[in-house]
């Protein structure tokens, strides 16, 4: 993956239930403080159904869903069939390396949007009835056995704003020291 200063959307999608896949569509619209317009994540508190019988009033640091295109190409070296949208993210990007982002980074995407990265998402054993194998797929160690998750990041939003396909991306890192993302 580049590690540039911006990269591009690829993709945006949303569903309105709790689905593992969303509709990919030609544009989302960014809500500030509440996600996606229309997406079941959307809100303020926690809307996973696990997050939400541990406590339902715990802050939703995962209101956008986001995944680099580079796991799909990755994905479909390994012989797996995924396309953006399939995995539950809000919005694929191209030429980010977000997995390396640290904390409290945000992207604006567009004119206008700004969200801020909460942490990683940490993939479920649901990801095995999507594609038998998947879930192995999208984990792997470092040399240090430590769990390496890919199936990308969450984030919240600061600045609503459309989010189209094709819209540029661009990264503004926080304030050091740097903190890596962990699983929200």
């Amino acid at each position: 993956m580049s590690n540039s200063l911006w990269g591009e959307v690829q993709s945006v999608s949303r569903s309105a239930t709790h689905s593992f896949t969303k509709e990919t569509l030609p544009a989302i619209t960014l809500l500030a403080g509440l996600g996606v317009e229309g997406d079941a994540h959307m809100g303020t508190t926690v809307k996973h159904r696990s997050r939400v019988a541990k406590d339902p009033n715990q802050p939703n640091l995962r209101q956008v869903h986001l995944i680099h295109a580079e796991l799909f190409d990755e994905l479909q070296e390994a012989g797996f069939h995924v396309q953006p949208g399939q995995m539950g993210e809000n919005i694929t990007i191209r030429g980010i390396d977000l997995l390396g982002l640290p904390t409290g980074t945000r992207l604006q995407i567009g004119e206008r949007a700004v969200i801020q990265l909460t942490g990683l998402r940490n993939p479920c054993a649901q990801i095995n009835e999507f594609q038998a194998g998947l879930l192995s797929a999208v984990l792997d160690r470092d040399e240090h056995d430590n769990v390496i998750r890919k199936a990308g990041v969450m984030a919240i939003v600061l600045t609503g704003g459309r989010v189209c396909v094709g819209d540029s991306v661009h990264i503004k890192l926080p304030e050091e020291p740097h903190r890596r993302l962990q699983p929200v």
